[in-house]
């Protein structure tokens, strides 16, 4: 299918999720997710007016960053499991990192942050449903995650990013996108940061109907709406 044929089915489907759950369109952002297609399809994402950029390794994205990111096009998020030693070409690129897990990459986030005179902005990746093959913290975690973040200046957490198991029946996702909700709302009432965390990042192309439904503020869409090559 052609982005004129995806982009207003995608949208009639979040339109449809947010009218059954009493929310408006403007809550839920969209990140065209590129990192199975080419930089030229993803000019032609752009182009088509989807804004929000999601690539998920620095290897495959360098290019289209360059062809695009440079120029001032587009929004970028990274959106997948982030090394250390790939800090120093992420941060300062991207708007939004999706998957920070651990404190050794936070420290090198702020670094890199600081030397750029940024506050990275980001979230906390966890890993709700426990899968063993998902990255991100345990929920139970979470609150010790975040006072350790507190020394960090350079790094700001806007969300909460999960990754729900592939289910031949999305309603199956609803309990980790609700927990992840909770979660967020949590830190939010013990006011765990000192600032308001806003953001859900969570469902893809098989559930996000699901995830809106349960509050996410950023879902994460490739196959259905800018497909594969």
């Amino acid at each position: 299918m052609q982005l004129t044929q995806t982009i207003p089915y995608v949208e009639d489907l979040i339109h449809k999720a947010c009218a059954r759950s009493g929310r408006s369109r403007s809550e839920v952002q969209t990140i065209a997710v590129t990192k199975y297609v080419s930089a030229e399809t993803t000019g032609k994402v752009l182009q088509s007016g989807l804004l929000h950029i999601g690539e998920n390794r620095w290897q495959d994205a360098q290019a289209k960053w360059e062809a695009y990111g440079e120029q001032g096009l587009g929004v970028w998020h990274f959106i997948g499991h982030l090394q250390t030693n790939k800090v120093k070409d992420v941060v300062g690129k991207f708007a939004y990192i999706h998957s920070l897990d651990r404190l050794s990459l936070a420290k090198e986030m702020d670094k890199k942050a600081a030397a750029l005179g940024i506050a990275a902005q980001c979230f906390i990746q966890l890993n709700v449903s426990g899968e063993e093959t998902k990255y991100g913290l345990e929920p139970e975690a979470l609150h010790g995650f975040v006072d350790e973040l507190k020394a960090f200046r350079h790094i700001r957490i806007v969300g909460l990013m999960t990754m729900a198991p592939y289910e031949a029946e999305p309603e199956s996702t609803r309990p980790v996108f609700r927990r992840l909700r909770e979660l967020r709302d949590e830190l939010n009432r013990e006011q765990a940061l000192g600032y308001e965390v806003p953001h859900l990042s969570m469902g893809m192309s098989n559930d996000f109907e699901v995830a809106i439904e349960e509050g996410a503020t950023w879902i994460r869409l490739g196959s259905i709406l800018v497909g594969r090559e």
